[in-house]
C-alpha cells in the first residue's frame, strides 16, 4: 500500500544523503524513481540534488506553481510505470502541493517520500512542513546533535560573527556558513543574544554519538 512519508530534521542531519540512498536502493532493484527538487535551490546547479558527502543525482525541478500531481502523472504517461517519488527540500512545498502529492499516493498508488526541515531559523513551521506533519501517513525524524552534546531540533541562521539572526526572509538558501543545528535550549540562548556559534561546528548524526 502506497503511503506519504515525511522525513524531517534540523539542518545538516543527512536528509539529502538519505534520499539519494533511497533512490539508489530502488534503482538497484530495477525500479524507476522520480526525484523532485525546488527550482530555488541551485547550490549544486538547477535540477541537481547533491549531498554534503559528494553524492548527487539529476532531478525534476518544481516551482511554487507546479502541479505536483500533473508532473508525476505526465512522467508516468511518457516514461512508463513509476515505483517511487522522492522530494528534496520538502519544506519549500506549498500546502496545495502537499495535497497534490497525497493524490499521487491515493490515486496513482505511488509512494511519496518527502525530506525536509520542520522549522525555520525563527522556530516557525514552514508551510510545506506544516502540511506534511498534518497529512503524512508516516513521520520520521532524522536525528542530529548540537555542539552542546544534546539532540539538535532547531536551526539557527547566523551572521559572519556567528551571532543568531532574528529577522529576515524565511527562505534564504545557504549551507554550513549560514545555518547551524542546535538544541532547543541552545536556540533559546543564542536567540537572546547570549553568545555566538561557530558555523564550522557542524553537527554529527545522532546515531554516531552518545544519546543525550
Amino acid at each position: 500500500m502506497a503511503k506519504l512519508y515525511f522525513y524531517y530534521s534540523a539542518m545538516n542531519a543527512g536528509k539529502t544523503t538519505t534520499l539519494l540512498q533511497s533512490a539508489h536502493n530502488y534503482r538497484e532493484r530495477g525500479m524507476r524513481v522520480d526525484i523532485l527538487t525546488p527550482q530555488l535551490d541551485v547550490r549544486a546547479g538547477e535540477g541537481v540534488i547533491s549531498s554534503r558527502i559528494g553524492l548527487s543525482s539529476p532531478g525534476l525541478v518544481f516551482t511554487q506553481t507546479t502541479d505536483m500531481y500533473r508532473l508525476v502523472e505526465d512522467d508516468v504517461r511518457q516514461q512508463g510505470p513509476l515505483n517511487c517519488v522522492l522530494v528534496d527540500e520538502a519544506q519549500f512545498l506549498t500546502k496545495a502541493q502537499v495535497w497534490q502529492l497525497s493524490e499521487v499516493v491515493d490515486q496513482l498508488h505511488i509512494p511519496v517520500l518527502c525530506y525536509g526541515l520542520r522549522t525555520d531559523f525563527q522556530g516557525e513551521l514552514f508551510e510545506g512542513s506544516a502540511a506534511l506533519l498534518a497529512w503524512a501517513d508516516e513521520l520520521q525524524e532524522i536525528k542530529t546533535i548540537c555542539h552542546s552534546g544534546s539532540k539538535a531540533t532547531m536551526t539557527v541562521r547566523v551572521d559572519d560573527a556567528g551571532r543568531a539572526l532574528q529577522e529576515g526572509p524565511q527562505v534564504q538558501i545557504g549551507g554550513n556558513e549560514r545555518y547551524v543545528s542546535v538544541s532547543r535550549a541552545e536556540f533559546k540562548r543564542v536567540m537572546k543574544g547570549e553568545g555566538s556559534i561557530d558555523p564550522k561546528q557542524a553537527p554529527l548524526p545522532l546515531e554516531h554519538t552518545e544519546s543525550p
